[in-house]
């Protein structure tokens, strides 16, 4: 497929510069240049959705991005092998269950009428809102994304550690090295080229923090805690009708996350790893 067909979708972005709503031609709309981008900035809403987004993306860059990788060394080197297709099944099954039935799930578990705070009534101790607190609510989503989707992370890392030599192992445990010690000087550098890539592309996307977990848990912790920048788009472009301003917000984020990209790739390029792609030797 030509790469102007692909790269024809991009084009779109040029309504976050003007003054477009829907029913006409994009060359029929009146050109405005940054004004868009001057109220989105002057927009409290949005400066919640993007503090909101910015805190939620950390939280989730430092809880969630090791787990796949605890869990791919347990699987490795500590479980037997029958065990080791079971728990992989296991883990790896929830990344096929959509965010409603995920967080359904959580509501029976964690609601006000959920399985725990039933238990906790039920002896005489006080309810706790695990699923309306704002305070706790991004601990809750990282919680739901762990849970969801950790276990796909781990089969990347698991076919990463498949490519390492066994004779390194058996030439470490000649040599007297330990579990820990195997591990420490093998099995995480050999990991690393891995971990480099992936933590590159999280950085790439730390914007994206989701879509359809936020926009379903809204209106229980309220639009202070749980309004993103995906959420902000579609309710600022969609719902109320300022489609240059969803545009310009996109737009925005899409800009940071290639410079994210762009930035970490260099670091990774610098700390002697290949990253996504390596540039010109010239």
């Amino acid at each position: 497929m030509p790469a102007a067909v692909l790269l024809r979708p991009i084009l779109g972005n040029v309504i976050a510069f003007q003054d477009y709503y829907p029913f006409i031609t994009i060359p029929e709309a009146e050109w405005v240049g940054l004004w868009n981008f001057i109220d989105l900035f002057n927009d409290e809403q949005f400066l919640i959705a993007l503090r909101n987004t910015l805190v939620l993306a950390v939280v989730q860059l430092v809880l969630f991005f090791p787990v796949p990788i605890v869990l791919a060394l347990i699987v490795d080197s500590v479980m037997t092998p029958r065990f080791r297709k079971a728990f992989q099944s296991i883990v790896y099954l929830p990344h096929f269950l959509s965010w409603v039935l995920v967080i359904a799930l959580f509501q029976q578990m964690l609601g006000g009428a959920g399985f725990i705070n039933q238990f906790l009534a039920s002896h005489g101790m006080d309810t706790i809102p695990f699923m309306t607190n704002p305070s706790t609510f991004p601990l809750l989503v990282t919680l739901q994304v762990v849970w969801k989707d950790a276990g796909w992370g781990m089969i990347i890392f698991l076919a990463a550690l498949a490519s390492i030599p066994a004779s390194l192992y058996e030439s470490a445990a000649t040599d007297g090295a330990g579990r820990l010690h195997r591990i420490w000087h093998i099995t995480l550098p050999g990991m690393r080229p891995v971990i480099v890539l992936l933590l590159i592309l999280q950085l790439g996307s730390i914007l994206t923090v989701g879509f359809e977990q936020f926009i379903l848990q809204r209106d229980a912790v309220g639009p202070d805690a749980a309004e993103v920048l995906d959420t902000y788009s579609y309710y600022a472009g969609v719902i109320d009708g300022s489609w240059s301003m969803g545009a310009a917000a996109g737009l925005a984020k899409g800009v940071v996350g290639t410079v994210l990209i762009l930035a970490s790739n260099k670091i990774a390029h610098l700390l002697g790893e290949d990253g996504i792609y390596r540039g010109s030797s010239k």
